[in-house]
C-alpha cells in the first residue's frame, strides 16, 4: 500500500533490477489520481492488481475498489464503502446533490475516530447535526456505486463561478505520455478569480500548454475545465507519505501573478 508516486518508483526499479516479485498480488493505492497506464504498468511489470482506496486518519479505510471490478476501475473509481462505513455526497446545505454532480464528501460508521485530543471544538466543527463527519473532500458518484474524489474542498478552483473538478483532470493528462507527474492548481486572476494552472514534471520530451489543452480537447473535456497556464518543474512539494502539498504551489504561483 501507498501513494502512486510510490507504485511509479516500484514501477521503475522492477524493469531495472527484475527481482522475484511472485509474491505480490495486491497494490492498494490512493491519495492522488491513479492514471490507467500506471494500473496497465503493475500488472505487465510488478505483477499484480491494483485497488484504489479512500480514507483519512480520522476514520481508516472507507472505501475501495473490488476485485469483481474491471482492473482500470481504479483509474476511474476510488471504490465503494467496506462493511461498517457510510459514506453521502451533499451540497452546503447537508442536502443530496444530483446524480454525478460535485459535492460534499461526508461519512460515518463504526471506524469514525471520537474526537481529537483536546481539540472538541475542532472535531464539532466537523460534524453535521445528523451526526455525520465532514471529510473536507469533494467528491461525485463513480456511476458504479462508489465514489470518485474530485478534490479538496481547499483544493476547489473557482473560475468564474465554473467550479473546476481537479482530480478529474489530473487523471486525464496523466495519461498523456509526455507528463510524468502532474497537479492542477488555482493562481489569482482578477477578472475570473482564479485560473487553473498545469505544474508538470515532464517525461522524456516536455510538453507545451497547446499539447495539453489539445489531448484533452481529444478526450471531451470541456473546454472551461482546460489550464490556462503550465509550469514545468523537476519535483513536486510532497508530504513523506507521497501527497503533493499544494498549498506551496499555491502560493509559489500568487507570488508570481
Amino acid at each position: 500500500m501507498g501513494a502512486p508516486t510510490f507504485l511509479a518508483d516500484l514501477i521503475a526499479t522492477q524493469r531495472s533490477t527484475g527481482r522475484d516479485l511472485s509474491a505480490l498480488a495486491t497494490f492498494a493505492t490512493g491519495s492522488a489520481p491513479i492514471a490507467p497506464v500506471l494500473v496497465e504498468n503493475a500488472a505487465e511489470v510488478l505483477g499484480c492488481r491494483v485497488y484504489a482506496l479512500w480514507g483519512m486518519t480520522e476514520n481508516g479505510g472507507v472505501t475501495i475498489t473490488r476485485p469483481e471490478d474491471p482492473a482500470l476501475r481504479a483509474a476511474e473509481s476510488d471504490g465503494s464503502t467496506v462493511p461498517g462505513m457510510w459514506v453521502r455526497i451533499v451540497d452546503a446545505q447537508d442536502q443530496p446533490v444530483p446524480a454525478g454532480a460535485i459535492g460534499r464528501l461526508q461519512c460515518r460508521g463504526a471506524a469514525q475516530c471520537l474526537g481529537y485530543y483536546r481539540r472538541p471544538e475542532l472535531y464539532a466543527a466537523s460534524m453535521t447535526a445528523d451526526g455525520w463527519f465532514d471529510t473536507g473532500d469533494l467528491a461525485r458518484d463513480d456511476g458504479h456505486g462508489g465514489v470518485r474524489i474530485a478534490g479538496r474542498v481547499k483544493d476547489l478552483i473557482n473560475r468564474g463561478a465554473e467550479k473546476i473538478p481537479v482530480v478529474e483532470v489530473e487523471a486525464a493528462l496523466l495519461r498523456h505520455p509526455a507528463v510524468k507527474e502532474i497537479a492542477v492548481v488555482g493562481y489569482p486572476d482578477e477578472r475570473l478569480g482564479e485560473r487553473a494552472c498545469a505544474v508538470v514534471i515532464p517525461a522524456e520530451t516536455a510538453p507545451t500548454l497547446a499539447d495539453l489543452c489539445g489531448y484533452l480537447a481529444e478526450t471531451g473535456m470541456a473546454k472551461q475545465y482546460w489550464p490556462e497556464r503550465l509550469e514545468l518543474v523537476t519535483e513536486l512539494p510532497k508530504t513523506p507519505s507521497g501527497k503533493v502539498q499544494k498549498f506551496v504551489l499555491r502560493e509559489q504561483l500568487a507570488g508570481e501573478v
